[in-house]
């Protein structure tokens, strides 16, 4: 079993270097959040910055990442659990693709879609 520090590691690596392609493009960052953390649309809005009554959509990882970014699809899926994916906010939204390691904690990466 991959402690969560192997795991963060691994996503930082794999995803170096490479940005998500939307009308603009931005880096992947790692997140690291508390197990006890529920993933509501008030903890969503509140680390994305966005207001109270910003829209909230949870797509599938597979088709969110699928394609060029296969890679880290497969390493999401390997060593998280539960996996997830939130959109959140309109026109330049934060991105979390996050899933439960084996410590129970949730991991994984964010980026930002750009769509007008």
């Amino acid at each position: 079993m991959k402690t969560d520090d192997e795991i963060v590691e691994e996503l930082r690596k794999a995803s170096q270097g490479w940005l998500y392609m939307s009308e603009s493009d931005y880096p992947f960052e790692l997140v690291r959040w508390d197990g006890r953390t529920e993933l509501t649309s008030a903890f969503l809005r509140g680390v994305a910055g966005e207001s109270t009554d910003c829209p909230i959509q949870e797509m599938d990882s597979e088709d969110f990442l699928g394609g060029q970014y296969r890679q880290l699809a497969q390493l999401l899926a390997a060593n998280l659990s539960d996996l997830r994916v939130y959109q959140v906010g309109r026109i330049n939204m934060p991105v979390y693709i996050v899933g439960r390691s084996p410590e129970g904690n949730w991991l994984g990466l964010s980026t930002r879609v750009v769509q007008t």
